[in-house]
């Protein structure tokens, strides 16, 4: 073999050696390496299947006997506007907190039916009274039961005055609670009672018997406020006062000074009084007697 032929030889071999490295750092070693994992896959929540909180008692919504809380309203207002004690309202629902009440929570505003209620027959019909409540329960007169009202002459009743008829159907006798003039009269809207004129310091009196449930400035436009419960179905309130003079529970008389008039939360002094039925304001001229 000559010299360049042996050399040649040894240049192919280099050559060779050189194409098989060349091979070996273009395998698979050197390649990206693409990571690849399996995906698991998972539930994905619907916001609309979320579960929402419900206010207290939102089961009992719409039922005869309980009220759902607008926005802006407390337990005073509940109270003035069911016809109840707000304190019975607040034992009827264990309200710890009176004060802590939700918009749509939904209260209890009648007294609650217990063991020991007294069942007593009248006029074939059958009435009950519950117990445990500091306010008087309402009597419910069965289908067929005659009331007194209806139990009198159809002609009599006609010939009554309208205030005799509406304080007979009461069960009260009423009175003026002041005597000044009317200012503004009744409108279901704009003025849910009377608005009678006064000097400030005058006496403010208990339009018929009753017991006061609430004494305070609690509800907004009413200033220094009493508010009394006559029976189950009518209460009074008297709005606006300088000075107030009885206390919540406190018994009172017809006629008993309960306050003086003043001009608390109102533009000038008067007295803002109004009678409520079941909770719903009605006009008092149907009541009190004519001057």
């Amino acid at each position: 073999m000559t010299v360049n032929s042996r050399r040649a030889g040894l240049l192919g071999l280099l050559l060779a050696g050189t194409f098989v490295l060349a091979a070996c750092g273009t395998g698979p070693s050197s390649a990206p390496v693409e990571e690849r994992r399996t995906s698991v896959s998972r539930p994905v929540m619907d916001p609309n299947t979320v579960a929402v909180k419900q206010p207290p008692g939102f089961e009992n919504a719409g039922k005869v006997g309980y009220y759902t809380v607008k926005p802006g309203e407390t337990l005073i207002r509940i109270g003035l506007e069911t016809g109840q004690n707000w304190k019975d309202i607040a034992a009827w629902n264990n309200l710890a907190q009176p004060n802590q009440i939700e918009v749509g929570q939904v209260l209890r505003v009648t007294a609650p039916v217990v063991a020991g209620a007294v069942a007593a027959t009248e006029n074939g019909g059958v009435v009950t009274r519950p117990i445990g409540s500091s306010s008087i329960a309402s009597t419910q007169v069965q289908p067929g039961q005659a009331s007194s009202a209806a139990a009198r002459p159809a002609a009599t009743a006609a010939a009554e005055p309208a205030a005799a008829a509406a304080a007979a159907e009461s069960g009260l006798s009423w009175i003026w609670p002041v005597p000044g003039p009317v200012l503004a009269g009744f409108d279901e809207v704009k003025n849910k009672g009377l608005d009678l004129g006064g000097a400030a310091g005058e006496p403010v009196l208990a339009a018929a018997d009753g017991r006061v449930v609430y004494v305070g400035a609690g509800l907004r436009g009413y200033g220094n406020l009493i508010i009394l419960k006559h029976n189950n179905t009518y209460l009074t309130a008297y709005a606006h006062n300088k000075s107030l003079l009885v206390k919540e529970d406190q018994a009172v008389r017809k006629g008993q000074k309960i306050a003086e008039m003043g001009n608390s939360d109102a533009d000038r002094v008067k007295l803002h009084f109004e009678v409520r039925r079941q909770g719903k304001p009605v006009d008092p001229l149907k009541y009190l007697p004519p001057r």
